[in-house]
């Protein structure tokens, strides 16, 4: 019989709040405590949903809670994933593990000694569009892999204080699709190819970032994969992927709010595409969660992001940042424990 799962939220910023929601509506959790150094913000989380603020020290040593949910800033990320592992709780962590892929590597290393469920949060996996295009890739329906075509062209430019703390495009927004990437071909990178500019907001090259970018990658299979990115654009949030293969092509496309499309004459108006990000991806949070939770239940639960994939995503990044920087192709690296 499954039993309703007791979590504490570390961090309730945005993202934190967009978990709160999700804890606060599964029937099988309950958001029993909420910490964040700003206090303040903790606190009207809590009372929003009927929880207790904590200290991270309490929330990781209360007996009363069996998982905790990563959603701090980034750089805190490693620090409390090793916390909470030595304390013996579940974890679901926001992406990434840290902004180094090293300290990473060296966090995941101990963090696997304790033998526990954790999940890094590549929550478009759980997009519904994305999960019938796997099931078509697995099922053979086009045969093997061969060309894949990957879109992420997000509406509008991030305030430059979040991207001078992200770790740049590569690192923030290209890593879900190189996850995305693994998780539908079920194979690795092994190079990749980059070339991007700053053109929709010219000071974050300043920076170093870029806000629009084009990739090449190749497979070990020998499969060719692009991926182009942008963090500006003028029509909306877009993400799409496609993929080749010799009986046919598989796609999960663009999607669109649902609405009334008008004809008159010579001319259809339809409904444009999601305004954002957040608006396209929304749900996919909570599918993850649910997935997690009934993992934590004793179900068997296929495609759950684990700290490989988090590790294998982010050299990926790391060698597309290189690339950037460089202008050459970069192999990248296997992941090893």
């Amino acid at each position: 019989m499954a039993t309703k799962q007791r979590f504490a939220l570390l961090g309730s910023g945005f993202i934190g709040q967009v978990h709160a929601q999700n804890l606060a509506a599964h029937p099988l959790v309950e958001l029993a405590l909420v910490a964040d150094p700003d206090t303040a913000r903790a606190q009207a989380v809590a009372d929003r949903f009927g929880a207790q603020v904590a200290t991270v020290a309490q929330a990781l040593n209360s007996d009363a809670i069996d998982a905790v949910l990563i959603a701090s800033a980034t750089p805190t990320h490693a620090e409390l994933l090793e916390a909470a592992a030595r304390a013996g709780k579940a974890i679901y962590c926001e992406k990434p593990i840290d902004l180094s892929l090293e300290r990473a590597k060296r966090v995941v290393e101990k963090v696997l000694r304790f033998n526990l469920p954790v999940t890094v949060g590549f929550n478009r996996r759980f997009d519904a569009s994305h999960q019938q295009l796997k099931q078509h890739l697995q099922q053979g329906a086009i045969g093997r892999a061969e060309l894949i075509q990957m879109v992420c062209r997000s509406s509008a430019m991030p305030p430059v204080s979040y991207l001078q703390s992200s770790g740049g495009q590569m690192r923030d927004q290209a890593i879900h699709f190189f996850d995305l990437l693994r998780w539908l071909t079920e194979d690795e990178v092994n190079t990749i190819g980059a070339l991007g500019a700053a053109l929709a907001l010219p000071e974050i090259a300043t920076f170093g970032d870029v806000d629009t970018s084009v990739l090449i990658m190749q497979m070990n299979s020998g499969a060719l994969a692009q991926l182009d990115n942008t963090r500006r654009t003028g029509y909306g949030y877009d993400e799409r992927i496609s993929v080749v293969g010799a009986g046919g092509m598989a796609e999960s496309a663009s999607q669109c709010p649902p609405g009334a499309s008008l004809w008159q004459g010579s001319s259809v108006t339809r409904p444009g595409l999601w305004p954002d990000w957040f608006n396209r991806v929304k749900q996919t949070y909570y599918q993850h969660l649910d997935a997690f939770v009934r993992q934590l239940n004793g179900e068997p639960v296929s495609g759950l992001p684990g700290l490989i994939d988090g590790l294998q995503a982010q050299a990926i990044a790391e060698a597309a940042v290189l690339s950037l920087a460089e202008r050459r192709f970069y192999q990248v690296e296997a992941v090893l424990l």
